[in-house]
């Protein structure tokens, strides 16, 4: 695997992706060790992008270190690096350093409005997540002990 000492620094512009970026991390996390060619055809585009607007793509994730890469000829091939779920904690965890106002209501509120607008399934899922958060870190009846959440 090649190193690489210009990695970008953990910041919301680093951890932002655009649209491509995005449907190529898609491509390398259903089907990983891809090339640039391999990973171009199977984007969900109605215009394909140039190869060398993909391999530019590519080049950003590897930055990012979202992907790392093997050469393999004369070609790289490519995976990915982060789990869907660990970009989105790290994105959702940026964006709540830059805009805290200090207060936790602000935050908490927030993932209730963005379940509350997804289904009524996902606010049940968030009190399930909390009663055994609360469960695990505190007594057996679901209260938290003193201290705790």
């Amino acid at each position: 695997m090649e190193k690489n000492k210009h990695r970008a620094s953990s910041n919301i512009l680093a951890t932002h992706l655009g649209e491509l970026e995005l449907q190529a991390m898609e491509v390398l996390w259903g089907c990983p060790h891809l090339d640039a060619r391999q990973i171009r055809e199977r984007l969900q585009r109605t215009r394909q992008p140039s190869l060398s607007t993909v391999q530019s793509a590519l080049e950003r994730l590897y930055r990012k270190s979202y992907v790392d890469r093997i050469k393999q000829g004369h070609a790289y091939s490519y995976f990915v690096t982060v789990s869907r779920g660990a970009l989105l904690a790290r994105m959702l965890g940026e964006a709540i350093h830059l805009l805290h106002d200090g207060r936790m209501e602000t935050i908490l509120s927030s993932f209730v409005h963005v379940a509350a607008d997804m289904d009524e399934s996902s606010l049940d899922s968030l009190e399930e997540m909390i009663r055994d958060y609360r469960r695990k870190s505190g007594g057996s009846d679901g209260t938290p002990q003193e201290g705790k959440l």
